[in-house]
């Protein structure tokens, strides 16, 4: 676990990388730029130093994240990995969102629950692959013994059980229907209680639905942290229709200009219907 100033630089330095990667801006820039904006109390510097080193010689961000294992988590390193894999369709952007997100919850006050449906809904939202990614999430320093045990339990259990069902067997929400249903008070599982009583309510109340509206339900009652998504590709007309045909004709007399430059109009090659268009435009 780092110092809260560490999660708050990563913040920091994740927006800046995604928003100057919009800008299509160099990513040897982007380091160079950016570690000067970083605290130097923090360890972010030099680890930047390292990254801006791996990506001169090996030309990914992620081969230097996996060496300093001890800064960044297994979480971290898996997300850039697979921004950068050849023939990716995870946008990097998304991944650097993602990254930025996480690391806004943890210089807060994160806890086991929160942090793992987050990374879960990551995994989920963008299809990374449950096998080597639950491993990633279990990996992370944050998790304690039990919930290692956990996590690596139920990744072959995804897809064939009930998501929410498994988050509903670990909560306390399950323990209190138990004790009513055994009319016992004292009855308590052999196992250890992972989420408490509002997220097995909340889970129960979702089994059988699609999980996304479990994970959006325990971040509108419990303040978890809300997964980037892209942004919807757009299908209107990007000008109003009036301007949208003052652009068409005005690339059709700049498609004329240049023939007549290049040595005349091809008259054969104009339509008749294109002709009456080109009298409307020349009355205009």
């Amino acid at each position: 676990m780092l110092d809260r100033e560490e999660y708050i630089e990563q913040r920091h330095f994740f927006r800046v990388y995604r928003e100057r990667i919009e800008q299509n801006s160099p990513a040897q820039e982007i380091l160079a730029s950016v570690r000067d904006e970083i605290l130097t109390t923090t360890k972010l510097p030099m680890a930047i130093d390292f990254l801006a080193g791996e990506l001169s010689l090996k030309g990914r961000v992620s081969d230097g994240m996996q060496q300093l294992g001890h800064y960044f988590s297994p979480f971290q390193t898996f997300v850039m990995t697979k921004a950068e894999e050849e023939g990716a369709r995870f946008d990097i952007r998304i991944a650097l969102a993602i990254l930025e997100q996480q690391a806004d919850y943890m210089a807060g006050t994160p806890s086991a629950p929160g942090l793992f449906m987050y990374q879960f809904e990551c995994l989920a939202r963008n299809r990374l692959g449950y096998d080597i990614g639950i491993e990633a999430v279990a990996r992370d320093p944050f998790y304690d013994a039990d919930w290692k045990e956990w996590i690596l339990k139920i990744r072959p259990q995804l897809g064939m059980t009930d998501f929410a069902e498994l988050l509903y067997s670990r909560s306390q929400h399950r323990v209190v229907d138990m004790q009513r249903q055994l009319k016992d008070p004292s009855y308590q599982p052999h196992y250890p209680i992972l989420f408490g009583a509002q997220e097995g309510r909340i889970a129960k109340a979702n089994i059988g639905k699609d999980p996304l509206y479990m994970f959006a339900a325990l971040q509108r009652q419990l303040g978890y942290p809300r997964v980037p998504q892209p942004k919807p590709v757009r299908t209107s007309a990007l000008f109003e229709p009036q301007v949208e045909q003052r652009f068409q004709r005005l690339e059709a007399r700049m498609g004329l200009l240049e023939q007549e430059a290049k040595g005349g109009i091809d008259i054969s090659q104009i339509t008749a219907q294109n002709l009456h268009q080109l009298d409307d435009r020349i009355s205009e």
